[in-house]
């Protein structure tokens, strides 16, 4: 059976995830039993329909976007394009460069996660060839109302990541393999704040697109986001919450009962985290610190991390 995983980025972490690819292709004894890459999800940045995680990079050229998509298909790996802003009005619709990007995908291989029930429409009106996929954001917590989610017509349901573990509720779900399961989420377990950090992101989204068109005095502040529950970093520091999945349990444990999707977080990671997280779910272990060098070389070598010397010197004797 396909263990299939989606990894994050469709812009900063392109480069780590195609190199990924290529190896699984090189050298697919490398990998876990039966790991096959089944999406790059993400956005091009920055998108105002993009919600989850929040980005401030230059909006993607034309070209650029064409490219990574035509490049991402010609591997057989789907776009999935995270479009998960909850507070989208009818004007925000019409928005040219979220349209751009969904035109240049439009080819039947593509997806999009999505969250409000307006886009959603939307995008199902004018892009019928796109796969949709419900999202965590939605927060579904009860296993009934994630069993109704899975009749309706999404290609996949990402589940709440506090299902995690909780193997007599995941039992219950009557469609396991269309469920899609988040490994290695940063959250605290039970965070009685992920709603509002969403709708936090969604809201900063919008203001630092409009002060890309503002000088700097006319600047909107943003309010900063701070959780007083906590958040890990590393995959090697959240394997105390009762919400991670380790390697292990994939294969020994969800694997056996149905499910077989696998979503790694991590679009807006340290590239050294994102490394890690990647050889820890992806790699058998007696290949991983081979892997691991291998991935930051190649990194280093396409500038993709820069590594910088100490600048000459001249010894002077003393007087």
């Amino acid at each position: 059976m396909d263990v299939k995983f989606h990894l994050p980025g469709l812009r900063q972490n392109f480069p780590l995830n195609m190199l990924v690819v290529s190896l699984l292709e090189q050298e697919p004894e490398r990998f876990r039993e039966g790991v096959k890459i089944a999406s790059f999800f993400g956005e091009f940045p920055t998108s105002l329909w993009n919600g989850g995680r929040l980005s401030n990079y230059d909006q993607c050229d034309a070209r650029y976007i064409r490219n990574v998509v035509k490049a991402i298909n010609a591997k057989g790996i789907p776009v999935r394009y995270t479009y998960t802003n909850m507070l989208l009005t009818e004007e925000d619709l019409k928005d040219p460069y979220c349209n751009f990007c969904m035109k240049v995908a439009d080819n039947g291989m593509n997806e999009v996660m999505i969250f409000s029930p307006l886009l959603e429409q939307y995008i199902r009106e004018n892009y019928p060839s796109f796969k949709l996929n419900s999202s965590t954001c939605k927060e579904i917590r009860d296993i009934e109302a994630v069993n109704e989610e899975l009749k309706k017509d999404y290609y996949l349901v990402v589940l709440d990541y506090n299902f995690n573990n909780n193997f007599e509720e995941l039992s219950k779900i009557e469609d396991k393999g269309r469920c899609e399961i988040l490994v290695n989420t940063l959250c605290t377990p039970n965070c009685p704040r992920r709603g509002k950090h969403y709708e936090y992101i969604a809201k900063c989204q919008r203001i630092m697109l409009k002060n890309r068109k503002l000088p700097a005095d006319k600047q909107i502040p943003m309010e900063p986001w701070y959780c007083e529950y906590g958040e890990y970093n590393c995959v090697h520091t959240i394997q105390n919450y009762s919400t991670y999945i380790g390697p292990d349990a994939i294969w020994e444990k969800y694997v056996p009962m149905g499910f077989n999707n696998f979503k790694i977080e991590g679009r807006t990671a340290n590239i050294f985290s994102l490394v890690e997280t990647y050889v820890h779910y992806l790699i058998k272990p007696e290949f991983q610190g081979e892997t691991r060098i291998q991935l930051l070389n190649n990194l280093k070598s396409n500038r993709i991390i820069v590594v910088n010397h100490p600048k000459p010197g001249v010894w002077v004797p003393e007087d």
